[in-house]
Protein backbone atom coordinates (compact mmCIF):
# COMPACT_ATOMS: atom_id res chain seq x y z
CA UNK A 1 0.00 0.00 0.00
CA UNK A 2 1.61 3.15 -0.97
CA UNK A 3 2.13 6.03 1.54
CA UNK A 4 -1.00 8.16 0.07
CA UNK A 5 -3.68 4.88 0.28
CA UNK A 6 -2.46 4.13 3.71
CA UNK A 7 -3.40 8.04 4.60
CA UNK A 8 -6.64 7.98 2.90
CA UNK A 9 -7.13 4.72 4.56
CA UNK A 10 -6.67 6.03 7.93
CA UNK A 11 -8.72 9.61 6.61
CA UNK A 12 -11.79 7.09 6.00
CA UNK A 13 -11.02 5.05 9.36
CA UNK A 14 -11.42 8.67 10.94
CA UNK A 15 -14.59 9.14 9.68
CA UNK A 16 -16.41 6.03 10.60
CA UNK A 17 -14.94 6.49 14.23
CA UNK A 18 -17.09 9.98 14.11
CA UNK A 19 -20.11 8.32 13.18
CA UNK A 20 -19.55 5.84 15.87
CA UNK A 21 -18.83 8.51 18.53
CA UNK A 22 -22.23 10.65 17.69
CA UNK A 23 -23.97 7.79 18.58
CA UNK A 24 -22.06 7.70 22.13
CA UNK A 25 -22.75 11.80 22.41
CA UNK A 26 -26.25 10.98 23.17
CA UNK A 27 -26.23 8.36 25.77
CA UNK A 28 -23.25 10.41 27.62
CA UNK A 29 -23.99 12.23 30.29
CA UNK A 30 -21.22 14.37 32.10
CA UNK A 31 -22.09 13.31 35.83
CA UNK A 32 -18.93 13.53 36.94
CA UNK A 33 -18.80 10.13 38.95
CA UNK A 34 -16.11 7.26 38.08
CA UNK A 35 -18.87 5.21 36.10
CA UNK A 36 -18.54 8.06 33.36
CA UNK A 37 -14.57 8.31 33.01
CA UNK A 38 -14.88 4.39 33.20
CA UNK A 39 -17.45 4.59 30.21
CA UNK A 40 -15.09 6.90 28.00
CA UNK A 41 -11.62 5.09 29.07
CA UNK A 42 -11.96 2.76 25.55
CA UNK A 43 -12.37 6.47 23.45
CA UNK A 44 -9.00 7.74 24.93
CA UNK A 45 -6.89 6.77 21.51
CA UNK A 46 -4.55 9.73 20.35
CA UNK A 47 -5.74 11.93 17.21
CA UNK A 48 -4.95 11.10 14.27
CA UNK A 49 -1.76 13.60 13.85
CA UNK A 50 -0.75 12.20 17.58
CA UNK A 51 -1.42 14.90 19.79
CA UNK A 52 -3.25 14.54 23.24
CA UNK A 53 -6.28 15.68 21.31
CA UNK A 54 -8.15 12.61 21.55
CA UNK A 55 -12.21 10.95 21.63
CA UNK A 56 -12.40 11.07 25.48
CA UNK A 57 -11.23 14.51 25.62
CA UNK A 58 -13.82 15.74 23.12
CA UNK A 59 -16.51 13.83 24.11
CA UNK A 60 -15.86 15.66 27.72
CA UNK A 61 -15.65 19.11 26.39
CA UNK A 62 -18.46 19.01 24.15
CA UNK A 63 -20.99 17.39 27.15
CA UNK A 64 -19.21 20.58 29.07
CA UNK A 65 -19.83 23.26 26.83
CA UNK A 66 -23.11 21.89 26.01
CA UNK A 67 -23.97 21.85 29.76
CA UNK A 68 -22.70 25.82 29.93
CA UNK A 69 -25.36 26.30 26.28
CA UNK A 70 -27.90 25.30 28.85
CA UNK A 71 -27.17 28.16 31.07
CA UNK A 72 -26.78 30.52 28.24
CA UNK A 73 -30.38 29.35 26.89
CA UNK A 74 -31.88 29.99 30.45
CA UNK A 75 -29.92 33.50 30.48
CA UNK A 76 -31.54 34.37 27.23
CA UNK A 77 -34.96 33.58 28.29
CA UNK A 78 -34.34 35.28 31.27
CA UNK A 79 -32.46 38.73 29.48
CA UNK A 80 -35.77 38.60 26.58
CA UNK A 81 -32.52 38.72 24.17
CA UNK A 82 -33.41 38.12 20.81
CA UNK A 83 -29.72 35.86 18.91
CA UNK A 84 -29.49 34.73 15.21
CA UNK A 85 -26.83 32.49 14.08
CA UNK A 86 -25.59 32.00 10.51
CA UNK A 87 -23.82 29.26 9.72
CA UNK A 88 -22.35 29.07 6.19
CA UNK A 89 -19.68 27.52 4.08
CA UNK A 90 -19.25 24.94 0.81
CA UNK A 91 -21.21 21.84 1.01
CA UNK A 92 -20.29 18.98 3.70
CA UNK A 93 -17.93 21.75 5.56
CA UNK A 94 -19.66 20.23 9.13
CA UNK A 95 -22.41 22.92 9.56
CA UNK A 96 -24.62 20.50 10.08
CA UNK A 97 -22.99 18.50 12.84
CA UNK A 98 -22.12 21.80 14.31
CA UNK A 99 -25.83 22.91 14.94
CA UNK A 100 -26.83 19.54 15.76
CA UNK A 101 -24.29 19.30 18.93
CA UNK A 102 -25.90 23.06 19.73
CA UNK A 103 -29.56 22.32 19.75
CA UNK A 104 -28.87 18.64 21.03
CA UNK A 105 -29.62 19.39 24.27
CA UNK A 106 -31.49 22.72 23.98
CA UNK A 107 -35.37 23.86 24.66
CA UNK A 108 -36.62 23.34 20.86
CA UNK A 109 -38.74 26.18 21.90
CA UNK A 110 -35.97 28.52 22.88
CA UNK A 111 -33.41 27.35 19.86
CA UNK A 112 -34.81 26.33 16.66
CA UNK A 113 -33.12 25.88 13.71
CA UNK A 114 -34.10 27.38 10.19
CA UNK A 115 -32.90 25.41 6.68
CA UNK A 116 -35.59 27.01 3.95
CA UNK A 117 -35.49 25.34 0.48
CA UNK A 118 -35.10 26.82 -2.23
CA UNK A 119 -37.34 29.74 -2.93
CA UNK A 120 -41.05 29.32 -4.71
CA UNK A 121 -42.19 30.95 -7.40
CA UNK A 122 -43.70 33.77 -5.38
CA UNK A 123 -40.93 34.14 -3.39
CA UNK A 124 -38.95 34.51 -6.43
CA UNK A 125 -40.61 38.26 -7.06
CA UNK A 126 -40.68 39.32 -3.31
CA UNK A 127 -37.71 41.46 -2.07
CA UNK A 128 -34.50 39.21 -1.24
CA UNK A 129 -34.83 38.91 2.40
CA UNK A 130 -38.72 39.03 2.71
CA UNK A 131 -38.63 35.27 3.24
CA UNK A 132 -35.81 34.97 6.04
CA UNK A 133 -37.80 37.70 7.89
CA UNK A 134 -40.35 35.35 9.59
CA UNK A 135 -38.09 33.03 11.01
CA UNK A 136 -36.44 35.74 12.89
CA UNK A 137 -36.88 35.50 16.57
CA UNK A 138 -39.10 37.05 19.37
CA UNK A 139 -37.64 38.06 22.97
CA UNK A 140 -36.20 34.81 24.48
CA UNK A 141 -35.52 32.72 21.58
CA UNK A 142 -32.13 31.84 19.21
CA UNK A 143 -32.78 31.02 16.13
CA UNK A 144 -30.03 29.16 14.35
CA UNK A 145 -29.07 29.32 10.04
CA UNK A 146 -28.51 26.63 8.47
CA UNK A 147 -27.44 28.78 4.90
CA UNK A 148 -29.34 31.75 4.32
CA UNK A 149 -30.02 35.28 3.15
CA UNK A 150 -26.00 34.55 1.48
CA UNK A 151 -26.86 32.00 -0.75
CA UNK A 152 -27.01 34.56 -2.75
CA UNK A 153 -23.23 35.49 -2.74
CA UNK A 154 -22.89 32.08 -3.04
CA UNK A 155 -24.66 29.31 -3.92
CA UNK A 156 -26.86 31.46 -6.41
CA UNK A 157 -24.35 33.39 -8.11
CA UNK A 158 -21.93 30.32 -8.32
CA UNK A 159 -24.76 28.22 -10.01
CA UNK A 160 -26.52 30.93 -12.46
CA UNK A 161 -29.49 31.38 -10.41
CA UNK A 162 -29.52 35.04 -10.27
CA UNK A 163 -28.04 38.29 -12.18
CA UNK A 164 -24.76 40.14 -11.23
CA UNK A 165 -26.65 42.82 -10.77
CA UNK A 166 -29.14 41.04 -8.21
CA UNK A 167 -25.84 40.15 -7.03
CA UNK A 168 -24.72 43.71 -6.53
CA UNK A 169 -27.72 44.77 -5.36
CA UNK A 170 -27.60 41.91 -2.08
CA UNK A 171 -23.97 43.28 -1.46
CA UNK A 172 -25.10 46.97 -0.82
CA UNK A 173 -28.32 45.65 0.74
CA UNK A 174 -26.85 42.86 2.91
CA UNK A 175 -25.75 45.48 5.44
CA UNK A 176 -28.20 47.51 5.50
CA UNK A 177 -30.41 44.63 6.37
CA UNK A 178 -28.28 43.73 8.71
CA UNK A 179 -27.80 46.68 10.83
CA UNK A 180 -31.26 47.04 11.05
CA UNK A 181 -31.16 43.78 12.63
CA UNK A 182 -28.77 44.76 15.30
CA UNK A 183 -30.52 48.38 15.49
CA UNK A 184 -33.76 46.32 16.60
CA UNK A 185 -32.21 44.53 19.18
CA UNK A 186 -30.77 41.39 17.85
CA UNK A 187 -27.50 39.71 18.23
CA UNK A 188 -26.06 39.04 14.81
CA UNK A 189 -23.37 36.02 14.74
CA UNK A 190 -21.98 34.79 11.41
CA UNK A 191 -19.91 31.97 11.00
CA UNK A 192 -18.14 30.48 8.03
CA UNK A 193 -16.86 26.78 8.20
CA UNK A 194 -13.55 26.66 6.31
CA UNK A 195 -12.60 22.91 4.57
CA UNK A 196 -9.69 22.08 2.14
CA UNK A 197 -10.63 20.70 -1.82
CA UNK A 198 -8.85 18.01 -0.97
CA UNK A 199 -11.37 17.37 2.42
CA UNK A 200 -14.99 18.05 0.65
CA UNK A 201 -13.61 15.48 -2.08
CA UNK A 202 -12.89 12.76 1.12
CA UNK A 203 -16.04 13.94 2.83
CA UNK A 204 -18.13 13.70 -0.77
CA UNK A 205 -16.68 10.13 -0.86
CA UNK A 206 -17.90 8.88 2.60
CA UNK A 207 -21.49 10.33 1.71
CA UNK A 208 -21.43 8.52 -1.67
CA UNK A 209 -20.30 5.20 -0.19
CA UNK A 210 -22.75 5.43 3.37
CA UNK A 211 -26.19 4.38 2.47
CA UNK A 212 -26.98 6.34 5.65
CA UNK A 213 -25.90 9.76 4.00
CA UNK A 214 -26.46 8.85 0.48
CA UNK A 215 -29.33 11.59 0.98
CA UNK A 216 -26.72 14.24 1.32
CA UNK A 217 -24.99 14.18 -1.62
CA UNK A 218 -27.16 16.00 -4.25
CA UNK A 219 -26.50 16.94 -7.91
CA UNK A 220 -25.70 20.65 -6.87
CA UNK A 221 -23.33 19.36 -4.15
CA UNK A 222 -21.39 17.21 -7.37
CA UNK A 223 -21.09 20.52 -9.62
CA UNK A 224 -20.01 22.46 -6.31
CA UNK A 225 -16.82 20.53 -6.88
CA UNK A 226 -16.39 21.27 -10.12
CA UNK A 227 -16.71 24.70 -9.57
CA UNK A 228 -14.64 24.93 -6.84
CA UNK A 229 -12.61 27.64 -7.76
CA UNK A 230 -15.53 29.77 -8.57
CA UNK A 231 -17.07 29.06 -5.22
CA UNK A 232 -13.74 30.57 -3.15
CA UNK A 233 -13.96 33.95 -5.53
CA UNK A 234 -17.71 34.20 -4.20
CA UNK A 235 -16.38 33.55 -0.71
CA UNK A 236 -13.51 35.98 -0.63
CA UNK A 237 -16.28 38.70 -2.67
CA UNK A 238 -18.96 37.67 0.07
CA UNK A 239 -16.21 38.05 3.35
CA UNK A 240 -14.69 41.36 2.02
CA UNK A 241 -18.08 42.86 1.63
CA UNK A 242 -20.58 42.17 3.90
CA UNK A 243 -17.88 42.00 7.00
CA UNK A 244 -18.96 45.24 9.30
CA UNK A 245 -18.79 46.26 12.70
CA UNK A 246 -22.07 45.70 13.57
CA UNK A 247 -22.34 42.32 11.87
CA UNK A 248 -18.47 41.08 11.68
CA UNK A 249 -17.58 37.31 10.00
CA UNK A 250 -16.17 34.56 11.75
CA UNK A 251 -14.12 31.73 10.01
CA UNK A 252 -13.85 28.68 11.54
CA UNK A 253 -11.33 26.14 10.48
CA UNK A 254 -13.38 22.68 9.76
CA UNK A 255 -10.98 20.43 8.82
CA UNK A 256 -11.25 18.42 11.65
CA UNK A 257 -14.57 18.02 12.86
CA UNK A 258 -14.41 17.63 15.95
CA UNK A 259 -12.23 20.51 16.54
CA UNK A 260 -14.28 22.66 14.67
CA UNK A 261 -17.47 21.75 16.90
CA UNK A 262 -15.63 22.43 20.12
CA UNK A 263 -14.18 25.69 19.08
CA UNK A 264 -17.40 27.11 17.23
CA UNK A 265 -19.39 25.94 20.35
CA UNK A 266 -16.90 28.05 22.99
CA UNK A 267 -16.84 30.70 20.65
CA UNK A 268 -20.59 31.24 20.03
CA UNK A 269 -20.79 31.02 24.22
CA UNK A 270 -17.79 34.04 24.48
CA UNK A 271 -20.29 36.44 22.87
CA UNK A 272 -22.48 36.51 25.34
CA UNK A 273 -21.87 37.73 29.32
CA UNK A 274 -24.28 34.85 30.85
CA UNK A 275 -24.71 33.24 34.01
CA UNK A 276 -26.06 30.36 35.78
CA UNK A 277 -29.51 30.71 36.31
CA UNK A 278 -30.32 29.20 39.86
CA UNK A 279 -33.75 27.14 40.01
CA UNK A 280 -35.48 26.74 43.32
CA UNK A 281 -35.58 23.27 44.27
CA UNK A 282 -38.49 20.90 42.17
CA UNK A 283 -41.05 19.69 44.96
CA UNK A 284 -42.33 16.47 43.24
CA UNK A 285 -46.07 16.75 43.93
CA UNK A 286 -48.39 13.81 46.27
CA UNK A 287 -49.51 11.11 43.73
CA UNK A 288 -53.31 11.68 43.90
CA UNK A 289 -55.04 8.18 44.22
CA UNK A 290 -58.92 8.15 43.77
CA UNK A 291 -60.12 4.86 44.89
CA UNK A 292 -62.93 5.05 42.22
CA UNK A 293 -61.42 4.96 39.23
CA UNK A 294 -61.07 1.63 37.99
CA UNK A 295 -58.14 1.49 34.91
CA UNK A 296 -59.23 -0.46 32.04
CA UNK A 297 -57.62 -2.69 29.87
CA UNK A 298 -56.18 -1.72 26.98
CA UNK A 299 -57.39 -3.44 24.35
CA UNK A 300 -54.43 -5.93 22.84
CA UNK A 301 -54.71 -5.13 19.11
CA UNK A 302 -53.45 -1.51 20.09
CA UNK A 303 -50.11 -2.86 20.78
CA UNK A 304 -46.85 -2.50 18.82
CA UNK A 305 -46.30 -5.95 18.01
CA UNK A 306 -43.05 -6.50 20.16
CA UNK A 307 -40.51 -7.64 18.17
CA UNK A 308 -37.51 -7.37 19.98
Amino acid sequence: MTDENRQLAQRIAAERIDDFDELLEMELNDDGDDAFSRALDFLADPGADGTVFNRRFYLRELIRLQAELVKLQDWVVREGLKVVVLFEGRDAAGKGGVIKRITQRLNPRVCRTVALPAPTEREKTQWYFQRYVPHLPGAGEIVLFDRSWYNRAGVERVMGFCTEAEVEEFFKTAPEFERMLVGSGIKLIKYWFSITDDEQHLRFHMRNTDPLKQWKLSPMDLESRRRWEQYTMAKEEMLQRTHIPEARWWVVEAVDKKRARLNCISHLLEQFPYEEIVHPPVAMPARVHSPEYVRHAVPPELFVPPKY
